[in-house]
C-alpha cells in the first residue's frame, strides 16, 4: 500500500481498532475480569480481602507510578507503539507466571509486573494514540476505542468464570495470559502506528489548509507546556476530580462480586450482575462520545460523576435484585463516560503537544485512588465485616469529584495556583 490518501477508509479508524483491542485485553480483562479470581485466592490461598487488592496497590506504588510518569515522556518522544508492545508482553507473562503462585509474595511480585504492563499498554498510550490521529472527531474516536475497555469488561467476567469452572483458576490465568500475547503482539507490530505523519497522513484524514491549520493550533497550543499546565487550577481540578471518582469506581469493581456474595447471591449470579454493569458502560462510551463533540466536555463529565455518586445509594438495598439491576445500569453507564472524558477534557484545556506527559501525571494520580480506595474498602470490611461505610465514603467522593470538574475553567491556562 503506497498511497494511503486514496483509500476510502481513513487509516485512523484502524488505529481505533488497535486501541480497542489494547484496551479490551490489557485493561478490560485485567481490571474487570481479575476480581472473579478473588474468591479462589481467598479460599485456596488463604488471602484476606485487603490482601487480594493490595497486590495492585503495591504494584502501582512500586512500578506503576514511576514508570507511568516515564511512559508519558517516552510516548511524547518516540511514540506509543513500542510502549504498548512492551506493556502487552508484561501483562501476558505476569498472568502466565501467576498460574503457579503459592505464596502472598509471589502474588505481589506478579501484580507489580501486571500493573507495569497495564500502565504501558493501557489508558496513557492509547489515549495519546487516538488523540494524535483525530482532532475534529476525537470524542467519537475515543468513544469507539473505549468500547474495547467496556466490552472487555462485559466478556471477561463470563470468560474467566467459564475458564475457572472448566480448567481451574491456575490454568485459567495461564490461558488468559497466552491469549493476550497472541492477540496484542501482532496488532502492535502490523497495525499500530504512533502518528498519522508516519504514513504521510493528517489527523481525521484532513487535506484542506483549514483543517491543517486547526491541527497545528490544537497541537502547538500556548497552554500545552507541562510547566504551564501544572501551574493552572484546571490541572489540579481535573486531577482531584478524576482521583476521587476513579477511587469510587475501583472500589465497586474490585469488591462487587465479594459484596454480592455477602448479600446471599451465588458467584454465578454475582458475575451476571457484574456483566450487566459493564454492558451498561458500553452505552455510556458510545453516547458520551457524541455528547462530548457537541456540548461542553467538562460539564458532561461533571454530570456523569454526580450520577455515578447517586447510584451508590442503591447498594444499601442490594438484597433486592431490582435494586442491584438499577445500580448496575446507572453506575455502569456513568462509569463508561468517565475514562474517555478525562483525556478529552485534558486535551481541550491544554492541547496535545505534551498530552502524553500530562495524561501520565493525571492517570498516575487517579490510579492512587483507583488502587488505593479498593484496599481501603477491604480494610473497612475486614474490621467491620460490612461494606456500608465504604459505600458512603465512595458516594461522597463522587460528589466532590463532580464539583471539582464542574469548577474547571473553559478558558485555557488563565487561572493559576
Amino acid at each position: 500500500m503506497t498511497n494511503h490518501r486514496s483509500t476510502r477508509i481513513f487509516y485512523g479508524w484502524w488505529i481505533v481498532v488497535a486501541a480497542f483491542l489494547n484496551l479490551f485485553f490489557a485493561v478490560g480483562i485485567i481490571f474487570y475480569g481479575f476480581p472473579v479470581f478473588y474468591p479462589a485466592f481467598v479460599e485456596s490461598l488463604g488471602f484476606l480481602r485487603a490482601q487480594v487488592t493490595q497486590g495492585f496497590l503495591l504494584g502501582f506504588l512500586v512500578a506503576g507510578l514511576p514508570f507511568g510518569l516515564l511512559a508519558g515522556a517516552v510516548i511524547d518522544r518516540i511514540g506509543a507503539r513500542g510502549v504498548i508492545l512492551s506493556g502487552a508482553g508484561l501483562v501476558g507473562i505476569s498472568l502466565l507466571l501467576m498460574g503457579s503462585m503459592t505464596r502472598l509474595w509471589h502474588y505481589e511480585l506478579f501484580c507489580i509486573m501486571e500493573v507495569l504492563g497495564y500502565v504501558l499498554a493501557g489508558p496513557i498510550a492509547n489515549q495519546v494514540l487516538v488523540a494524535h490521529w483525530f482532532h475534529m472527531r476525537r470524542g467519537r474516536a475515543m468513544g469507539y476505542a473505549y468500547l474495547g475497555l467496556g466490552l472487555g469488561g462485559v466478556i471477561s467476567p463470563l470468560l474467566v468464570h467459564f475458564l475457572m469452572r472448566n480448567f481451574g483458576w491456575r490454568h485459567a490465568l495461564e490461558i488468559v495470559g497466552l491469549l493476550i500475547l497472541l492477540v496484542l503482539f501482532p496488532v502492535g507490530i502490523w497495525i499500530t502506528r504512533s502518528t498519522p505523519g508516519e504514513m504521510g497522513l493528517l489527523p481525521d484524514g484532513a487535506e484542506s489548509v483549514g483543517l491543517t491549520e486547526e491541527r497545528n493550533s490544537a497541537t502547538v497550543s500556548p497552554a500545552s507546556g507541562v510547566g504551564a499546565a501544572i501551574r493552572s487550577a484546571n490541572f489540579w481540578l481535573i486531577l482531584a476530580g478524576s482521583t476521587l471518582v476513579m477511587g469510587a469506581i475501583g472500589s465497586v469493581i474490585q469488591h462487587f462480586i465479594l459484596f454480592l456474595k455477602d448479600q446471599g447471591y451465588s458467584v454465578t449470579t454475582a458475575t451476571r450482575f457484574s456483566t450487566a454493569l459493564l454492558a451498561s458502560s458500553l452505552g455510556g462510551r458510545v453516547v458520551v462520545g457524541y455528547l462530548a463533540d457537541r456540548f461542553r466536555k467538562k460539564n458532561t463529565m461533571a454530570l456523569f460523576y454526580a450520577l455515578l455518586s447517586a447510584s451508590l445509594l442503591f447498594l444499601g438495598m442490594a438484597r433486592r435484585p431490582v435494586a442491584v439491576w438499577t445500580f448496575a445500569l446507572i453506575f455502569g453507564f456513568s462509569m463508561g463516560a468517565d475514562y474517555m472524558l478525562i483525556p478529552l477534557v485534558t486535551a481541550e484545556c491544554f492541547g496535545t503537544a505534551s498530552l502524553g506527559k500530562l495524561l501520565a501525571l493525571i492517570i498516575m494520580g487517579y490510579s492512587l485512588g483507583q488502587w488505593g480506595a479498593p484496599w481501603m474498602a477491604g480494610r473497612i470490611f475486614d474490621s467491620q465485616h460490612s461494606y456500608e461505610l465504604a459505600w458512603k465514603i465512595m458516594a461522597a467522593a463522587g460528589l466532590f469529584g463532580a464539583a471539582a470538574i464542574y469548577a474547571v475553567s473553559d478558558r485555557r491556562n488563565t487561572k493559576r495556583v
